[in-house]
């Protein structure tokens, strides 16, 4: 009886082991496409049923603070249409500004007062911090995807 639960704490204690271990190697491919994804000057946008695009970003303090957030988890930004130009909606969260006079045009992902993102269709100029721009898109195909009204969009790492 003694032999066999010797055999039986060996065997417990490899199972337990190589279980770390895979752990451990998974976490840190984990970890290590997260730093990727961070580095990366490019994320992810979901529009509500479904379209994806891929935007951008500038490099600045507001999208570093971004991508760190992002490094956390998506963050959903519920949008409504402002002046038939472009979509705002609050972060729920502030960013760090880095306001500069800035003309947009469509696809540009603006922060405004810190803590509100903005998604352009149209033209604008204003005091703004600029966050990227939406990958290929054309005016027609934003407005097509955005739609009218309200619409939630998530952010994510690519």
């Amino acid at each position: 009886m003694k032999g066999f639960m010797n055999r039986l704490i060996i065997t417990t204690f490899l199972i337990l082991s190589t279980f770390t271990v895979t752990v451990q190697a998974q976490q840190k491919a984990l970890d290590n496409q997260t730093k990727v994804n961070m580095e990366s000057n490019t994320i992810k946008l979901t529009i509500e049923g479904g379209k994806t695009f891929t935007a951008t970003l500038v490099n600045n303090s507001s999208t570093q603070a971004l991508l760190e957030r992002l490094a956390v988890g998506n963050v959903t930004v519920e949008m409504e249409d402002y002046a038939q130009m472009e979509k705002v909606g609050s972060l729920g969260f502030s960013l760090p500004r880095n306001d500069r006079q800035t003309t947009t045009g469509p696809g540009d992902i603006i922060l405004y007062l810190g803590n509100h993102l903005v998604i352009y269709y149209d033209t604008n100029s204003w005091n703004f911090t600029r966050i990227g721009k939406i990958d290929n898109a054309t005016q027609a195909e934003l407005k097509a995807a955005l739609g009218k009204g309200d619409v939630k969009v998530t952010l994510s790492l690519k």
